[in-house]
């Protein structure tokens, strides 16, 4: 390691393996939730067995039918996109997305394999939607629209509703909306696409705001494609 005296070009080359190690570390990390979660979703689902987890382990701040907590800028879950659920769940078991609270979540002995994540999934994703979503101030909705419709539908569809890994925005809390918006777009959320957080980062507070808005009123399921997997569960 570099010390007291060292030179500057040792200082800059122990600095460089530093970066070097933390990034292969970054890649195998990535690579180990990717493999989590195609094991996940191979295996069969159970939402009942789902939701009797998700009552133990996660209604207590997703509430009982997973309406979320506006407030606490806590998402609702019910009616989520089946493989994004699977996807997140595996993100924050391997800690590639951050939340404290989470973490101790899924480090229960219950829920800290695949077969937890897909059951869990497979029932939120079958979830009644809830009728109780926070909206914004509707002052800049033309504007929302607008940024929605001209930069976004390529990947969550014209109606937000998502598609496989990309998430649905519909049905959604708006300060939850506002708030994710801003750490995709300051960096804060590493488990997503680096040209996503480069678009968001343009993104001024009116912006992110103006788009919150519209989409918190987006409510309902959208335009679902519901298909058959080959264990017999009915997904979106």
């Amino acid at each position: 390691m570099a010390g007291i005296g060292a030179s500057p070009i040792k200082i800059l080359v122990a600095i460089a393996v530093i970066f070097v190690i933390a990034s292969v570390g970054a890649r195998a990390s990535e690579e180990n939730v990717d493999r989590a979660t195609q094991s996940a979703l191979s295996l069969d689902a159970h939402p009942t067995r789902g939701a009797s987890q998700f009552g133990r382990y996660c209604a207590r701040c997703h509430g009982l039918q997973a309406q979320g907590a506006a407030r606490r800028e806590i998402p609702a879950l019910a009616g989520q996109r089946f493989a994004y659920l699977v996807r997140e769940l595996a993100d924050f078991a391997g800690e590639e997305r951050d939340s404290k609270a989470m973490h101790r979540v899924v480090a229960q002995q219950d829920l800290r394999g695949p077969q937890s994540w897909v059951d869990i999934a497979a029932y939120l994703n079958r979830a009644p939607l809830s009728g109780r979503v926070q909206a914004g101030d509707g002052t800049q909705l033309v504007l929302g629209a607008g940024i929605f419709r001209r930069q976004c539908v390529n990947c969550h569809r014209d109606d937000a509703r998502g598609d496989g890994f990309v998430p649905s925005l519909r049905n959604q809390h708006y300060s939850y909306l506002v708030a994710q918006l801003h750490r995709l777009g300051e960096g804060r959320r590493h488990n997503v696409d680096e040209d996503l957080v480069r678009f968001l980062g343009n993104f001024d507070d009116r912006d992110i705001r103006a788009t919150a808005d519209y989409l918190s009123r987006l409510r309902g399921p959208g335009a679902v494609h519901k298909v058959m997997r080959d264990d017999g569960v009915v997904v979106d």
